[in-house]
């Protein structure tokens, strides 16, 4: 932008972009630095073919501009993006691209401002930035992750992340291993067994299952029932709908899944179809890896099977506290907040996180104003 910036916006998806947005709205000169060559990359580059989001639209849209009437309730990876393409236009969000941010730092001793340093990645340059206010935006699903495994380099299949993964296509007539249950994992193996993929998925951990209108009504709910009580009987449904699922390796938490998602950041799955097929056969649960010895998977209970393909559905790690200096109040080790609500996106010397909560798109949202409304108020002192 012209005017000096007073805020540096770090990280262009869906929370860098509701960060910018709600600066525009306060007239606060910012920049934008993220080190891909577009808006909202997990989405546009790293995401499969059929990802909706999972939850209404309401509780999705970013801040100053709902999704249009026109969309359905449950918005496609396509429509988001389209969605996402108008709000940068909308309120002219224009980041500066394939900056790598290396290093942010408060600089108490001369300026009292943050100063970011970024390696240009098309220019190789270091570039540096300066702003009183430095806004965290780059995502709990910043660097993707896939665990060290005994033997995974001996394996002489294709081993790809859910990132690199589109479509069943490319795997029809094959055994394929996804690895890990939330919902990236879960979808992914319904979209392999729907193209004629002999799927298996490895489920280590204690997860619930639930259908969209579980989740949509469970969230209406407890807005007017106490938690504690929309949780339990969610988890009860839950359990009639789909039965008893140990017997095809499936354990439930002892806990319910809104108070799961509320202190562990963990979604529950939603159920798009997996778990009938799960039922049918046509998709195997597994246990945890314990080795890999060729194209030979051997699981926790001894048992070995052959695989074409593995895909790693588990998750991300953030890298902040590899550049971010001199911070011990708001992030912790693995790039979330630590702090507790209401002020839980707020750090010292004019550090905020936006989308660092485990608290979706509606908390990305929600952040993003209040970091806005907190740098406003201070600039209006």
């Amino acid at each position: 932008m012209e005017e000096e910036p007073m805020v540096i916006v770090i990280g262009a998806g869906p929370s860098g972009l509701a960060m910018a947005a709600c600066l525009h709205h306060r007239s606060i000169p910012y920049i934008i630095l993220d080190r891909e060559d577009c808006t909202a990359s997990l989405w546009r580059k790293y995401s499969y073919d059929r990802l909706h989001l999972h939850l209404v639209k309401q509780f999705c849209a970013l801040p100053h501009l709902p999704f249009p009437d026109s969309y359905p309730t449950y918005v496609s990876k396509d429509l988001f993006l389209n969605y996402l393409d108008d709000y940068a236009s909308r309120f002219n969000i224009t980041p500066l691209f394939r900056r790598r941010v290396e290093s942010a730092e408060f600089d108490e001793a001369t300026s009292n401002k943050w100063i970011v340093k970024a390696r240009n990645l098309d220019s190789g340059e270091m570039e540096e930035y300066a702003a009183r206010f430095l806004a965290v935006a780059s995502g709990e699903t910043c660097d993707p992750y896939t665990p060290e495994i005994e033997g995974l380099k001996t394996f002489p299949g294709e081993v790809l992340h859910s990132t690199q993964y589109k479509n069943g296509k490319a795997f029809k007539d094959k055994d394929v291993l996804v690895v890990g249950a939330g919902n990236s994992g879960m979808e992914i193996s319904l979209d392999l067994a729907n193209h004629g993929v002999k799927t298996s998925i490895v489920i280590r951990s204690p997860i619930h299952i639930l259908s969209k209108w579980m989740i949509h009504w469970g969230v209406k709910l407890v807005k007017y029932i106490p938690f504690n009580v929309v949780d339990r009987g969610v988890a009860i449904v839950s359990r009639l709908y789909y039965g008893d699922l140990t017997k095809y390796g499936i354990r439930r938490p002892d806990k319910g899944p809104f108070f799961i998602k509320a202190v562990y950041g963990r979604f529950p799955v939603l159920d798009l179809g997996t778990c009938s097929k799960i039922k049918s056969g046509e998709i195997q649960v597994l246990p945890g890896i314990s080795s890999i010895r060729g194209n030979e998977v051997e699981f926790n209970n001894g048992k070995t099977h052959p695989f074409d393909s593995i895909i790693f559905c588990t998750g991300f790690k953030r890298t902040t506290k590899l550049w971010l200096k001199g911070d011990d109040y708001l992030l912790n080790e693995d790039g979330f907040s630590k702090q507790s609500p209401p002020t839980h996106w707020k750090g010292k010397n004019g550090l905020y996180c936006v989308g660092l909560c485990r608290r979706g798109l509606f908390g990305a949202a929600t952040e993003a104003q209040s970091v806005a409304d907190d740098i406003y108020n201070l600039l209006s002192n």
